[in-house]
């Protein structure tokens, strides 16, 4: 054994992984939207308990055929969370969606509210429950695929709650002719559109107001700082550019990237931290970080 592998178990030993570490709690959280409980898995600051002051939260939500656990489980590095959330003194959450609700309210399946879920009933879940900030300026919401969707939608029709929005690898364009994906795929996920909202209208964009290509003007007029990327070889790279150029035509500023990567859980993995920056600066600049020196 080499000296530094040795040295690495001397240190576990001596300082086990819960003491290094952020906690995680898995909380129930009843929705009465949806007469149903769901589960969501909070990320606490390994000092939470010796922080006195509120801390910001990062709602960060998963993708399609997901659950509440992925960004626990998928990443590379299964650290991921636990250090971020130490790094930034921030609480994580990260809540159920259901495998394919998009985080809409649907107005068709009154068990798929999920709007009002995380916009309104997990707020005041984790509010009432851990020491937060609880007003805009130390609230964030990001996810990735069906969540950067989710993320990007929310936070659209509720500027009033977020101080920032981001989106990795997004669906921002839920019409399933715009993925480069295979047909079958396509289909199912144009059925489930259809079940969730009714029929499609004509056009490039078949369902205005739910999705993000046809909120560009409404972006714009929240003036909410928004940040999202993709991978170059990402199935959603058309979509995301549609609403770049969309808002790049109607000068929305916004933080928008192309980097290597497809949509794999190495790219999400890569991606976070560096939303988690561009994050951080929002919150320093409301002055909602917490300076734990």
């Amino acid at each position: 054994m080499t000296l530094s592998r040795l040295l690495a178990c001397v240190l576990l030993l001596t300082f086990p992984v819960s003491a290094i570490y952020a906690k995680v709690d898995t909380l129930d959280v009843p929705s009465a939207a949806m007469n149903r409980t769901l589960r969501t898995a909070v990320v606490l600051p390994q000092r939470y308990k010796k922080i006195k002051q509120p801390l910001p939260v990062l709602y960060l939500l998963h993708g399609g055929s997901g659950s509440f656990r992925d960004w626990l489980t998928k990443t590379p590095d299964k650290t991921l969370l636990q250090r971020l959330a130490d790094q930034y003194k921030l609480i994580i959450v990260t809540p159920d969606g259901d495998p394919t609700s998009y985080y809409f309210d649907s107005p068709l399946v009154k068990s798929s509210q999920f709007e009002t879920f995380i916009s309104k009933e997990l707020i005041d879940k984790i509010d009432n429950t851990y020491r937060t900030i609880q007003d805009k300026k130390g609230r964030l919401i990001a996810g990735l695929s069906m969540g950067g969707h989710g993320a990007m939608f929310i936070s659209s029709r509720h500027p009033d709650l977020y101080a920032a929005a981001g989106s990795m690898s997004g669906v921002m364009n839920i019409n399933t002719a715009t993925w480069k994906v295979p047909a079958d795929f396509a289909k199912s996920r144009a059925d489930n559109f259809a079940k969730l909202i009714g029929p499609p209208k004509d056009g490039d964009a078949p369902y205005p107001g739910y999705t993000l290509v046809t909120l560009a003007d409404k972006l714009k007029a929240n003036n909410l700082p928004l940040i999202f990327d993709i991978g170059v070889d990402d199935f959603l790279i058309e979509t995301n550019r549609d609403l770049h150029r969309r808002l790049m035509a109607n000068k929305t500023p916004h933080d928008y990237t192309e980097r290597p990567g497809a949509h794999t859980w190495e790219y999400w993995g890569n991606a976070l931290p560096y939303q988690l920056l561009f994050f951080s600066k929002i919150l320093q600049a409301n002055g909602a970080l917490v300076n734990d020196k």
